[in-house]
């Protein structure tokens, strides 16, 4: 499109104009200023103004700007401490480890409790600890109270497991209690639904491969990224992971990975799709961390690995 052409004065003409008409003005507000005893600012402050602004804007974000290569690092950019709860120790879950950056030096930590699956124990969801922790935040994986327990328990665990991080634990003073999320494998999925269901303050749930008898989720209200996998032969897509997607309400920040060439198991074991795009859901919703959009809009497209990715632009 060719640019508009306005006939006010000619270019050379408006070119004189305007420094004259800028002098004047500055030396009107000099004397006016000067006259009232403000002090002008100066150009060095201006770097330093906006960095002020822009923590201001966003009081956790959490380590150097992100790029592909960081996100689909093994570890992030903070050293990780791990620590062990037992059973004994606690009600209402099965205990579990608990893995967080080391240093206190950035404040608090937003926190995120993993469920396991049907018959699995946190063994199975351990690579999750130190992948997510590296990347600021305090991460919580957890064992059940009977392996064989049902989303509705493990979404109940789930909750319990959140309530003792951030009120008992020995590392409750690095979190902050109003940014939590919950993640969880195939039951564990399940469960994480029904959390994010009881739970609406919760800031991300993640299901992976998900599994639950209940199809609908319309109450749910907290942003949710559900991964499935193509070849899932014990929780299908088609009858878990895509109705649950679509059940969403459209209101809701919502997100649907379909792993290619992958199974139900794949959540298990290290995995870098699953790891760069939950590190941006989390970043993005429980750290309000704008500079992840860049991973999660416009939507990932298909690829070797991955069959589709829906979902909507973060409100």
């Amino acid at each position: 499109m060719e640019p508009q052409q306005h006939d006010a004065a000619p270019v050379a003409d408006r070119h004189e104009r305007a420094p004259r008409r800028t002098t004047k003005l500055a030396l009107a507000l000099t004397m006016v200023l000067g006259a009232a005893g403000v002090a002008l600012p100066t150009a060095q402050a201006a770097p330093a103004t906006a960095a002020v602004q822009a923590a201001a804007d966003n009081p956790y974000e959490r380590g150097p700007n992100p790029t592909e290569q960081s996100i689909e690092a093994v570890r992030g950019p903070y050293a990780v401490s791990e620590t062990r709860v037992s059973s004994l120790s606690v009600t209402g879950f099965g205990g579990g480890t608990i893995y967080y950056p080391t240093t206190t030096a950035d404040g608090t930590f937003g926190a995120v409790a993993i469920s396991p699956g049907y018959t699995a124990d946190q063994s199975s969801m351990a690579w999750y600890g130190p992948r997510l922790a590296s990347q600021g935040f305090v991460v919580f994986t957890i064992d059940t109270n009977s392996r064989y327990d049902q989303p509705g328990s493990r979404g109940d665990q789930l909750l319990a497991a959140l309530d003792y991080l951030t009120q008992r634990s020995s590392v409750r003073s690095r979190i902050d209690s109003g940014r939590l999320a919950v993640m969880g494998h195939s039951m564990g999925g399940g469960g994480s639904l029904e959390a994010a269901k009881e739970r609406p303050s919760l800031k991300a749930s993640i299901p992976l491969t998900p599994w639950n008898l209940d199809k609908s989720w319309r109450e749910i209200t907290v942003p949710t990224f559900i991964i499935g996998a193509d070849g899932d032969s014990i929780a299908s897509v088609s009858s878990h992971a895509e109705p649950f997607y679509e059940s969403l309400p459209s209101s809701t920040d919502r997100a649907y990975m379909e792993l290619n060439n992958a199974s139900h198991f794949t959540p298990n074991t290290s995995n870098t799709e699953i790891a760069k795009y939950s590190i941006s859901w989390l970043k993005r919703f429980v750290d309000n961390d704008t500079r992840y959009e860049q991973f999660l809009c416009p939507l990932p497209r298909p690829s070797l690995r991955i069959e589709e990715f829906r979902g909507n632009c973060p409100h």
